[in-house]
């Protein structure tokens, strides 16, 4: 599952993204698509962003690890302006949205929702990960998930 890329490739893959010691396992993730998120092997405790040490009991023995990609919207706004990016049409205000992921309670992510209404990316309403390309290179992005509907 590890792709198998050196840094200096890894930069260039994602020339908008701070790439660092602490992250870079995120982004070769994403370029097998999976999403990585640092869990500490001694509490169990995810965290987000990475980092070298555990937030909550201060162990530098965290890992990245797969999460299952399901989750609730917890925050959504909606751009009416921004700086140009590939993909990004201001024209109809463009969905930014913080998703709480199932794994634990506060464990969240921003990105956004594709292949949705505006109207219908609400607060509660449950999302899966999925994946576009942008500038050559993956990003994980959410679809609501039809099954399951708006959780109250």
């Amino acid at each position: 599952m590890a792709c198998e890329i050196s840094d200096e490739d890894l930069i260039e893959r994602f020339p908008a993204y701070a790439i660092d010691h602490d992250t870079k396992a995120r982004y070769r993730g994403w370029l097998d698509r999976v999403m990585l998120v640092d869990r500490c092997r001694n509490c169990g405790t995810w965290h987000e962003p990475p980092g070298p040490i555990c937030p909550l009991c201060w162990s530098t023995d965290t890992v990245p690890t797969a999460v299952g990609g399901s989750g609730t919207i917890h925050m959504a706004i909606f751009l009416h302006q921004g700086p140009p990016a590939e993909g990004v049409d201001y024209t109809t205000p463009y969905p930014v949205v913080v998703v709480e992921l199932d794994e634990q309670a506060g464990l969240r992510i921003s990105s956004t929702v594709v292949g949705a209404g505006n109207a219908d990316i609400v607060i509660g309403r449950r999302v899966r990960l999925d994946w576009i390309e942008r500038g050559g290179a993956p990003m994980p992005v959410f679809r609501l998930d039809d099954a399951d509907g708006v959780r109250s």
